[in-house]
């Protein structure tokens, strides 16, 4: 598979991006690919720190006739995303990711690819090994930790860096050219429960399943509609739990903060007398999801599993709370842009709900690109957990980051994309959290702007990236460094 992945053009890119997927790096778990980098810096005689927050930063000078152009900070994150499918056993922190070639695409063996932001960091080390691409003075910018909370890019400092101009490599349409990104904030609710003694011989035990969705990015695919795991299975407990006697044993559902849930699992307690009932009220809930989300979801599964029966269950009267909570808790988009046609403003996305040790712990992540829309939204979905007697905490907020249409750099890019490929990009706003946004805190005056190749269901084991995307990708990257405007 490594060697069919090298031979794919352009190769300056796709031997770096096997190379990659051979290194285990989930976020929090990124020794190893540091580790080839500063070696990679040092085969190559090239200037290279690690900063306070983790990011290594890789120097190369400007060649011959270049020195005068201004500097350009090439910009992508060396983490990735953890999901797998549930009959897939791997070990992220361990296992070397399975990529192949599948048509016009590149995907992995029921893993995510990590082509997010694999494939930036791949062209970077390419442009760092050149020997022949024309440009001014680069500097490498490799951030730690960006899909659990931007951690490389909050840690970054002033005076680090030296470059005029961030190219950031984490876009995912190509053809576009992105100029502001959503702000973004996380909530993380706990609800305390207790446990109770089941009575021996008056329930059979069993196991909820929801399976089958596509999850997905909770910014670039949450104006798909898709479904949300952690509601359905709340929404089907809600509807049954008095009715038919249903206890909560335990609840696992969802991942990470910012992958739309696709799946979601619970251990239930159901009455003898009951259980008939219970299994029709499965199966009408599995038509209902299917019906409801028709044409967005193609393989949605909800089944109930016999299982062991818990000795203990978790009181009714805490069961109620979590069940209302998540049932109530606003999900999805809840507003367009009204500036900008096709984009969403401010959404939300349960993203974990799971009990463990006496405690439910509720994660969520809110995105918007007005603050004091995001700061709203957080005040109704605070409300409703603490109706819920939750204790809510709000933290890892950062802003959006503001378009600037009179950009010289967008003027250049602009005007190279068309001389390539013969038509204008589209300028847009995404509304996925860039770590843009964060950077441009702390270097104000840098012009920046993000773009990159086809990637396909990001954040789930469905990503692709698309292999001619990735071509031209390379070859507008090469050009935009050799028109760089002068300092």
């Amino acid at each position: 598979m490594e060697k069919e992945i090298q031979k794919l053009t352009p190769e300056a890119i796709w031997k770096h991006f096997a190379e990659i997927c051979n290194i285990p790096r989930p976020s929090h778990h990124e020794e190893k690919i540091r580790a080839y980098l500063i070696a990679f810096a040092e085969a190559h005689n090239l200037e290279h720190t690690v900063d306070a927050g983790n990011n290594v930063i890789i120097r190369k000078p400007a060649v011959k006739g270049m020195e005068d152009r201004k500097t350009v900070v090439l910009q992508a994150h060396v983490d990735m995303v953890p999901q797998k499918n549930s009959d897939k056993t791997f070990d992220f922190t361990r296992d070397a990711i399975e990529p192949y070639v599948d048509g016009e695409w590149v995907t992995a063996n029921g893993t995510t690819l990590g082509a997010d932001n694999g494939i930036g960091v791949s062209a970077i080390l390419a442009v760092l090994e050149s020997k022949t691409l024309k440009h001014g003075n680069i500097e490498a910018l490799f951030t730690a930790t960006e899909e659990t909370g931007m951690d490389g890019a909050f840690g970054l400092k002033a005076g680090e860096l030296k470059g005029d101009i961030l190219l950031n490599l984490d876009s995912e349409t190509e053809g576009e050219l992105y100029v502001g990104c959503a702000g973004g904030l996380d909530l993380n609710a706990t609800i305390k429960y207790e446990t109770i003694p089941l009575e021996k011989g008056k329930f059979v035990g069993y196991q909820l399943e929801v399976k089958g969705l596509k999850g997905g990015h909770s910014g670039m695919e949450i104006i798909l509609q898709r479904a949300n795991a952690n509601k359905l299975l709340a929404r089907f407990l809600k509807n049954v739990q008095e009715k038919l006697g249903i206890i909560l044993c335990s609840i696992d559902g969802g991942g990470l903060r910012n992958a739309i849930p696709r799946e979601a699992f619970a251990t239930v307690a159901v009455l003898k007398n009951s259980e008939r009932m219970f299994r029709n009220a499965v199966k009408k809930f599995e038509k209902i999801f299917i019906n409801e989300f028709k044409g967005v979801e193609d393989n949605i599964s909800f089944k109930a599993i016999p299982a062991k029966c818990p000795s203990s269950a978790i009181n009714f009267f805490d069961q109620c709370n979590l069940i209302d909570a998540v049932v109530g808790c606003p999900n999805g988009v809840i507003r367009m842009s009204t500036s900008m046609p096709g984009l969403v403003e401010t959404s939300t996305n349960l993203a974990r709900v799971v009990s463990e040790r006496g405690k439910f712990q509720i994660q969520c992540l809110l995105r918007s690109s007005v603050n004091s829309a995001k700061e709203d939204l957080a005040l109704t979905m605070r409300t409703v957990f603490e109706l819920a007697g939750a204790k809510v905490k709000l933290s890892g907020g950062y802003d959006g980051w503001n378009p600037n249409m009179d950009s010289p750099i967008l003027k250049t890019m602009s005007e190279g994309y068309e001389s390539l490929f013969g038509k204008t990009p589209a300028v847009m706003a995404i509304h996925a959290g860039l770590e843009c946004g964060i950077i441009g805190g702390v270097y104000p005056e840098m012009d920046m702007i993000s773009f990159g190749p086809t990637i396909c269901y990001p954040h789930s084991p469905d990503e692709k990236v698309n292999i001619a995307s990735v071509e031209k990708f390379w070859k507008y990257l090469c050009h935009t460094l050799e028109t760089v405007p002068v300092k």
